[in-house]
């Protein structure tokens, strides 16, 4: 199914050409419009070209814009168009609209691409040893929208987890697991709060210097591969993994493939010995610095004095890795707004030391902004620390079950739909509440806004998907819906409110494809509440089901209960996307 506006861009992109064959290489601006479907203002930009135009005598954008209209190439795409002081109106051919409406009944939704890409997309990254916290939340929520969106266009997408898994923080946790724990190689102990433990930890390496001594000498161990040291490192690693699948099981996040920065260690000496046989190191005070000449910089620290590794150091062999190794043409990071600066350096250095040509491999930084609470403060708990999320999906879903009940729903559903519908509305909201902000924005979180049955909320949508359900559950229909779409030549649709429903199903791909450019979710969530909004003001004006007369007799009005089918399939495959779990009952 290819997006109207693209259609539509190729149409007056062969006008220009025709009308003005100087102009081969300039294209046609299209955009939707509330005079009619869709406006092309290419005229006016002509106007600005006017020398190359080739016509005599005075040009003025009407004209223009009458001329492309005249060389439009026959098609079944548009209805009729008008022009504007140099704007061309153009609305949508009715009988093209029904045609895709069935066509979105019998085949579903599928869009061709132009180029299909390697995408690596880095999202979530928590930090061993380390809870997950509302930060990582946001990276996690936005990243997986982004890669179901990339994935369905049709892209070859690597979901990739930079777990924080390496570096100085864990001498002080291996100094202090062989001091509590002096049998852990015989018996592997259940550390079943590894935050705790590692405030244990922390305190220990604040406080006593002598710690301090030998969590640096672990630090040595573990980076030299001492057999029992490795050991160690695994046993700390594994318990932080089982709790961040909890998490991700809990979110159905899937597909995520953990890289860490141990991943790279091996790469990381590659890299070092490779910048510093180019002269692209410059050694300041016992360390290797990488300039990469912009003003007010904040160099890149390769190499500490002590000889360590940074994180510097771990994002270029990554960075190398990702386009070298995985063959990526486009690497996207989902991380807090924080870390432009320092990506932004990062991929400066990269295309300096030649790890990617800008030209081939398209290097993008998707950052987001923090999570408030509902003072506008920091979302932190009394004690000012991070918000765990482990304890804020745990209060969303005894949350959700308090509104269902307050609703009644308890007395609808059995036990087991009720326990469906709480996890699926309280994880629903979650997620939905962080897509439909613009993600560089900070945003207020809160459960009495998230969880509001009115307005943009997962709760709004899931309601409307199931009361659409509904309407076509009641018509009594059981032939399924494709074979009657399949049987159907024509979609007729003569109400203004049926052709206002069925023209805006159709700008589903080009929110997709706007998606996948700007990577900014909060347009897919403006559209599916759109569509909400369009259904129910359709199903008050337009009746599926009506009676005859004062008989019991109905008539199911079958075009309606075909375009509620294709409003349903549309809004679940776009909850789908932003990663919502979909349920029967509600």
């Amino acid at each position: 199914m290819e997006a109207i506006t693209k259609q539509l861009q190729t149409l007056f992109d062969e006008a220009i050409n025709i009308s003005f064959p100087n102009l081969k290489d300039t294209h046609a601006t299209i955009r939707p419009s509330v005079h009619a479907d869709y406006q092309c203002n290419s005229a006016m930009g002509l106007m600005k070209k006017a020398k190359e135009l080739g016509i005599e005598g005075k040009v003025d954008p009407k004209m223009l814009a009458e001329k492309l209209v005249s060389n439009l190439p026959e098609n079944n795409l548009i209805g009729s168009n008008s022009v504007d002081k140099g704007f061309i109106n153009i609305h949508i051919n009715n009988e093209y609209v029904g045609q895709k409406v069935l066509s979105i009944l019998k085949d579903g939704v599928s869009m061709k691409l132009d180029k299909k890409e390697k995408v690596v997309i880095d999202y979530s990254s928590p930090n061993i040893a380390k809870e997950m916290h509302v930060g990582h939340l946001r990276s996690t929520i936005i990243g997986d929208c982004l890669a179901n969106i990339l994935e369905f266009l049709g892209h070859d997408v690597a979901r990739v987890n930079h777990l924080g898994d390496w570096g100085t923080q864990f001498g002080m946790l291996l100094a202090h697991l062989t001091e509590k724990f002096p049998d852990y190689l015989e018996n592997p102990p259940a550390i079943g709060d590894l935050q705790k433990f590692y405030q244990e930890s922390k305190k220990r390496f604040d406080e006593d210097k002598e710690f301090q001594k030998r969590a640096k000498d672990s630090v040595v161990k573990l980076q030299s591969k001492e057999p029992s040291f490795i050991k160690a490192w695994k046993l700390i690693c594994d318990i932080s993994r089982e709790e961040f699948s909890k998490i991700y099981e809990a979110l159905d996040i899937h597909g995520l493939v953990e890289y860490g920065e141990s991943f790279y260690q091996d790469m990381m000496i590659e890299v070092v010995e490779d910048l510093k046989s180019r002269n692209l190191l410059v050694e300041e005070e016992g360390r290797w610095m990488f300039f990469t000449g912009k003003p007010k910089e904040v160099p890149l620290t390769i190499v500490k004095s002590d000889g360590g590794f940074t994180y510097d150091t771990s994002d270029m062999a990554c960075i190398r890795y990702r386009v070298n190794v995985q063959k990526a043409d486009r690497v996207i990071y989902v991380v807090d707004a924080g870390q432009e600066t320092h990506l932004r350096t990062i991929f400066a250095a990269a295309k300096i030391a030649g790890y990617y040509d800008p030209d081939k491999v398209k290097t993008e930084f998707v950052g987001f902004g923090v999570v408030l609470d509902d003072k506008g403060k920091k979302f932190k708990t009394r004690s000012g620390e991070s918000v765990k999320l482990r304890e804020l999906l745990e209060e969303g879903i005894q949350r959700a079950e308090q509104k269902l009940k307050e609703k009644e729903r308890d007395k609808v559903l059995s036990p087991e739909e009720l326990e469906v519908a709480k996890k699926a509305v309280a994880y629903g909201c979650i997620k939905y509440s962080d897509l439909a902000q613009d993600r560089i924005k900070d945003y207020q979180f809160s459960f009495d806004r998230m969880l509001d049955d009115r307005g943009n909320t997962a709760v709004y949508l899931l309601y409307s998907l199931a009361r659409i359900r509904s309407i076509i559950r009641k018509t009594g229909i059981t032939k399924p819906i494709k074979e009657i779409a399949s049987e159907t030549k024509e979609l007729v649709l003569n109400h203004p409110r049926e052709l206002r429903l069925a023209k805006f199903l159709l700008k589903f791909p080009d929110v997709i494809l706007q998606i996948s450019e700007s990577l900014a979710p909060h347009g897919l969530c403006s559209f599916l509440f759109e569509l909400s909004v369009i259904f129910s003001e359709f199903y008050e004006q337009c009746y599926v089901i009506e009676k005859i007369g004062e008989s019991d007799q109905v008539k199911i009005n079958m075009e309606r209960v075909l375009l509620c089918e294709a409003t349903a399939y549309i809004l679940s495959l776009g909850l789908k996307l932003l990663g919502i779990k979909l349920v029967e009952k509600l």
